[in-house]
């Protein structure tokens, strides 16, 4: 039986092991301690890592495939896209390639190779403490200071002014290399495709609302919005240039941009399972599983006739919480009732203590929604947004 190694897997990452089934693979997944246990009965072996950090994933994964050499490779997240390519490259698998796993991993890398294909990004600056960059950033103001291999918005920063940006300087010392850049202007959106061989199988554009500054906490999307053709050419286009530039091969690529009076201005890439239960969404969308095709990609196996057009609206609704400890759970059984909510959930309890939300992966609520008509979307993501809440109080 042809064997899949699923590095990672995660609670977005679970219908990857019922599309591994369908399609008659073992799956041997790798996991934290923590988790491990939830895949009991579910993945066919599991290799449990000694920790979180990339070079954990990798050992891990380098062990489990010393052992039982699979036939593909998957990473879920982040953490997880350099030890599945390494395993990729060794074993000559399918895969994102070793460069795109690389350099999606550091935004700084990005900037650079992007530089050199003539991708339009923001002017930026790398830096091993900000007070190097200062001169640069004020004669740019505002700009966006990021770590270089975070995700969900963790180590993200607007800085608007000279004082804002002499905080940072000591809020971040010791934090080094930093990534400095020039604030993009314009709606956000980011551009999934599935890339077989290096040519762009199929792809979707997804609206995005955040919190805006500083954080910009993805709060809510709506996939395949109506742009106009020639927004949608431009977006593709730069997402055909993006897998390019990365030199990738096969597999999923998440790309984050701006719509600005430029045109679509990159922000960056991932070349792994999009978060915020967005292949999902897709799946709604579309009407393919999204997950059991990144699996096709990664076991080089067939690919149906891509989708010709969406077949329904889907968005994905993510409400905050205040900081304070948890008092209530409000709405959730009436947004569940919804006609247009496919599921639901809220990971917090009463008793909680909640802080400031300032990444994605401090939201403890989510709502996933789709319709036939666009009107009946809207009219329940907004019956969502005013009914389920987290109530909190300040201790």
């Amino acid at each position: 039986m042809p064997e899949l190694l699923l590095v990672g897997v995660g609670q977005m990452g679970q219908p990857y092991l019922a599309a591994a089934r369908r399609l008659g693979l073992r799956v041997h997944a790798i996991e934290t301690p923590g988790r491990a246990a939830d895949l009991a009965g579910h993945a066919d072996q599991v290799t449990v890592t000694r920790g979180e950090s990339d070079e954990c994933w990798a050992e891990a994964a380098a062990t489990a495939a010393a052992a039982r050499p699979p036939d593909g490779v998957v990473a879920f997240s982040e953490p997880h896209v350099l030890a599945a390519a390494l395993v990729a490259d060794e074993l000559s698998l399918a895969g994102p390639s070793l460069r795109a796993a690389v350099v999606s991993r550091n935004k700084a890398l990005q900037r650079g190779r992007f530089a050199a294909a003539g991708i339009l990004q923001p002017e930026y600056r790398i830096t091993p403490d900000l007070a190097q960059a200062a001169d640069w950033a004020y004669a740019h103001l505002p700009v966006v200071v990021k770590s270089l291999s975070s995700a969900g918005s963790i180590g993200v920063e607007l800085v608007s002014d000279r004082p804002g940006y002499a905080d940072a300087i000591r809020r971040r010392s010791g934090e080094s290399p930093l990534l400095v850049e020039v604030a993009a202007d314009g709606p956000e959106y980011s551009w999934e495709a599935l890339v077989r061989d290096g040519k762009v199988w199929f792809s979707n554009i997804t609206a995005k609302e955040t919190t805006g500054p500083p954080q910009f906490v993805e709060i809510a999307h709506h996939t395949a919005p109506e742009l106009g053709e020639a927004p949608i050419r431009a977006v593709n286009d730069l997402g055909t240039a993006v897998v390019t530039a990365l030199g990738m091969s096969s597999g999923i690529a998440h790309v984050e941009f701006r719509l600005t009076d430029a045109g679509p201005t990159l922000m960056e890439v991932a070349v792994r399972t999009p978060g915020d239960f967005l292949m999902d969404l897709l799946g709604f969308t579309y009407g393919i599983d999204w997950f059991e095709m990144t699996i096709r990609l990664a076991m080089s196996m067939p690919l149906p006739d891509p989708p010709r057009r969406a077949v329904a609206y889907a968005a994905g609704h993510f409400p905050l919480a205040g900081p304070g400890v948890v008092t209530a759970i409000a709405g959730l059984n009436a947004v569940l009732a919804h006609p247009t909510v496919v599921r639901a959930g809220v990971l917090a309890k009463v008793g909680d203590v909640l802080e400031p939300v300032v990444s994605s992966v401090q939201r403890r609520a989510y709502v996933l929604l789709a319709a036939q008509d666009r009107g009946a979307l809207d009219d329940g993501f907004s019956f969502a947004r005013r009914t389920l809440a987290i109530r909190t109080r300040l201790p």
